[in-house]
């Protein structure tokens, strides 16, 4: 494994490909024991090792073969499971790992999960300032020193390599879905097509695993999305961004920052 980087600034920045995506651990507090980060890292690779759709050997891998019984397997894979089934039931259905081809995949709901758990490594082992980047998908704790907190920026739907949106935040998950240069990767489970009528939907709240969801379900919604998502509680807000390119905001979405320079 690659070892984390000190920073001018102090602290740990490390950044390892899992999940199919990059991962990047930020942590700010000094004298961070290069340890911790392994931890972490070693926790989202054994997570990886047990819910991968394309490890034959995984967990989630032997389910949708019918090889092994989901009351049978890991008490983790379990839980997951469960919580995606009451995410299903809590977004109409619009998030469904079980609308798939293939069998179940609870993959829009793990990877932020994980980072959840990766960011609690963390905070047991004494971290308190950190970021953990997940292909884009944010979890922050803290607030860097000399700044008002984290400034995250929101990838634009559209322009390559451009924000939507830069916003300010501490001690929150911010996650997004959309097409982006993927394509039409996100099913509309109640239609049973590709979704249409939004560019993206990001949802900022206390769980990354959670967000991510909610994120996946709003922008399978389509144009109908918006509207859905003004019913959340108040800890979780959402940015839309139209086919036509309005941006849609519920009440308590964080306030737009500087530019990230």
């Amino acid at each position: 494994m690659p070892p984390p980087a000190e920073t001018a600034r102090g602290g740990l920045d490390r950044v390892e490909h899992i999940m199919g995506t990059a991962i990047r651990i930020d942590v700010r507090d000094p004298e961070t024991p290069p340890e911790l980060l392994d931890a972490a890292f070693d926790w989202l690779r054994a997570v990886d090792d047990t819910f991968s759709t394309y490890r034959p050997d995984s967990h989630i891998s032997r389910i949708r073969r019918g090889e092994l019984s989901p009351d049978a397997a890991d008490p983790d894979v379990r839980w997951v499971l469960d919580r995606c089934a009451e995410l299903r039931e809590d977004t109409d259905g619009y998030f469904d790992p079980w609308a798939l081809p293939g069998g179940v995949d609870p993959s829009g709901f793990v990877k932020g999960w994980s980072v959840d758990r990766a960011a609690a490594v963390l905070e047991d082992g004494g971290a308190r300032t950190f970021s953990i980047d997940a292909g884009g998908d944010v979890i922050v704790r803290g607030c860097p020193p000399g700044e008002e907190g984290w400034r995250v920026g929101i990838l634009h739907p559209v322009v390559r390599d451009r924000v939507a949106r830069v916003i300010v935040v501490s001690d929150v998950a911010v996650a997004t879905s959309g097409a982006y240069e993927r394509g039409e990767h996100v099913l509309d489970p109640v239609a049973g097509t590709a979704a249409r009528g939004l560019l993206s939907a990001t949802v900022v709240g206390p769980e990354l695993g959670t967000a991510d969801a909610l994120a996946t379900a709003i922008f399978a919604m389509g144009a109908a999305g918006p509207s859905w998502s003004a019913w959340l509680a108040d800890d979780y807000s959402v940015m839309s961004i139209t086919t036509d390119q309005r941006v849609l905001l519920t009440r308590a979405f964080p306030a737009a920052g500087d530019p990230l320079g």
